[in-house]
């Protein structure tokens, strides 16, 4: 693990004004002017001693991956209040049968994406029935019982619950995927293993009065975690693969009349190469749309090492070979399928209470975000929407946790098209580049897992203007210096002249705990209104040529106007 040199400097109540990105320059304020000069007079102490300088080049040529528009994607889950783990129960009433659908903070803060996915499913999936006619039995939620799966009954879900939820998520523009059961007419042999076919009229005659209503499923998902060995329950690869052709003929027949049709998804579970291999081989060319998976790589949410892991590169590069794996693997066995982590919430077992809730959190999250969108994953759901320690939404107040902001952000300035990156300098600067959502230029996502070292960041593109600069013999001018040069002459220019700048997002905990629940913006706290409204996410506007200073245990988000890669027009 590399170790960063411990620094003394960019401490006190001036290091805003430096973080800011020379915001202040704008009002020509003298107590700003007077920091500047004390900030040039300690550069030499500055640069030898608390700061790493890391060039960044985006090669715009070409694109490496492209997600969907709709990337960002979030669950709803079944568990009832009486699932607990470690002698917590942090699902309270967060679960589809008694979910608020009415909260208004709920509502604002799916609006606020203006479409974000939800991917309804999750453990008790595949023991969910429909209230449909031939059930046979009572429809009622969930409930503990002794040696049902996961302790808890067989659970069904009525219409009328099923209509509440689609009125709900036409009036947020959610876009829904649903999780089918996949283990209705089979039986349990000794070793896990269920065996028989499935019994499909279940679920078709839950799909056609979902049809019949006009209720918008955008996509189907057959089974959670039954692939491989399993959670709980497991599912031949080569069975899988047959009911996977009885599902597609079942959509086929169903919307026959609809364009486009729902896409189907399988399995949703975690990968392991050989099985996935046959499942794509027993479904064959052209059935399975999408290939999912799932992804828990920072260990149980009792584990002590979380956070350490987190904060560890080494760490976050160990999923890399399950993406390199996975893509070659359907590139090579399923090319006509693209890939989703259809569930990953960091920590399995309900999330790392005072961890998951907490910016710490978002270091992992949104590293994941931008590694899995390296290799072609098009849509990555987070476990949960609301509900376990590892909620994008407070369990209680239904206010935003940190991670919330950070996958808001995401989702309005990072584009779907992935651009390649150079990036000298410590592995504790993690770096990512899109193009930027819906207008030109480049979105750069930075992430500063060190917690003693100021990264100042310089990037550069394929544009002419945006090479290195060279002073009379040779010798490469500072980054930096030469970027306040540009601010003090930006600062003289009259109002309505053309001024280059890019936006920047810094977050960072609040009273720098990185801990804490509560998130600055730019310095700013985020708070929900008096009126229950989500706070404005305003950047801080800085020289676009100028560096960006990622401060120690922090992430920026950074949009440049003036790179103009190739790729992405």
């Amino acid at each position: 693990m590399v170790r960063e040199r411990k620094g003394m400097c960019f401490k006190g109540k001036w290091s805003t004004c430096c973080f800011q990105g020379f915001r202040c320059l704008q009002s020509l304020n003298m107590g700003c002017w007077l920091l500047l000069l004390i900030f040039f007079h300690t550069l030499p102490l500055t640069f030898s001693e608390e700061s790493q300088l890391v060039d960044i080049s985006v090669n715009g040529s070409s694109l490496v991956a492209e997600t969907d528009d709709n990337y960002i994607c979030a669950t709803l889950d079944w568990w009832p209040p009486e699932k607990c783990n470690y002698n917590q129960c942090p699902w309270g009433m967060a679960s589809v049968f008694n979910l608020d659908l009415g909260n208004a903070h709920l509502r604002k803060a799916i609006q606020a994406f203006n479409t974000v996915r939800i991917r309804i499913g999750g453990s008790l999936q595949d023991h969910l029935f429909y209230d449909e006619p031939g059930l046979g039995a009572p429809c009622r939620p969930f409930r503990k019982q002794a040696g049902g799966m996961f302790g808890f009954s067989k659970g069904c879900l009525t219409r009328k619950r099923w209509d509440q939820l689609n009125l709900f998520f036409k009036e947020t523009s959610a876009i829904v995927t649903f999780g089918l059961n996949a283990l209705n007419g089979r039986r349990q042999t000794h070793d896990g293993t269920w065996v028989g076919p499935w019994n499909s009229s279940n679920a078709r005659a839950f799909m056609e009065y979902t049809l019949s209503k006009g209720y918008a499923v955008d996509s189907w998902e057959f089974g959670n975690e039954l692939s491989g060995s399993g959670v709980g329950a497991r599912v031949k690869a080569n069975v899988y693969g047959k009911d996977m052709i009885e599902l597609k003929k079942i959509v086929k027949d169903l919307y026959r009349k609809s364009s486009p049709k729902p896409l189907i998804l399988a399995p949703g579970g975690f990968y392991e190469h050989q099985w996935y291999m046959d499942f794509l081989h027993a479904s064959g060319p052209g059935v399975v749309d999408v290939v999912s998976h799932h992804i828990y790589n920072l260990g149980a949410g009792n584990d002590l090492r979380i956070s350490g892991r987190i904060l560890n590169p080494e760490y976050l590069n160990g999923i890399t070979a399950t993406f390199q794996d996975l893509r070659t693997l359907t590139c090579q066995h399923g090319p006509w399928a693209s890939s989703w982590i259809s569930e990953s919430g960091g920590a399995y077992n309900s999330g790392a209470r005072l961890v998951s809730d907490t910016f710490l959190d978002s270091f992992w999250y949104l590293d994941q975000l931008g590694l899995a969108a390296k290799y072609n994953t098009k849509t990555y759901c987070r476990q949960s929407l609301i509900g376990g320690n590892y909620g994008l939404l407070d369990l209680k107040t239904f206010a935003p946790n940190p991670d919330y902001y950070g996958a808001l952000l995401w989702h309005r300035l990072m584009g779907k098209g992935v651009l390649e990156i150079n990036k000298t300098g410590s592995p504790f600067l993690r770096a990512y580049a899109h193009c930027a959502k819906n207008r030109a230029g480049v979105s750069m996502l930075l992430i500063n897992l060190s917690n003693n070292t100021n990264f100042i960041v310089s990037v550069t593109g394929d544009n002419p203007s945006d090479e290195e600069i060279v002073l009379d013999g040779g010798v490469r001018e500072s980054a930096l210096i030469n970027s306040l040069k540009i601010a003090v002459a930006w600062v003289g220019k009259k109002a309505g002249e053309e001024r280059d700048e890019r936006e920047e997002y810094h977050l960072k905990g609040r009273d720098g705990r990185v801990k804490s629940k509560k998130l600055l913006l730019n310095g700013v706290p985020l708070e929900i209104t008096g009126r229950g409204d989500l706070p404005a996410l305003d950047p801080a506007m800085v020289p676009s040529k100028s560096p960006i200073r990622v401060s120690p245990l922090s992430i920026v988000f950074a949009v440049f106007p003036d790179l103009l890669p190739k790729g992405c027009s």
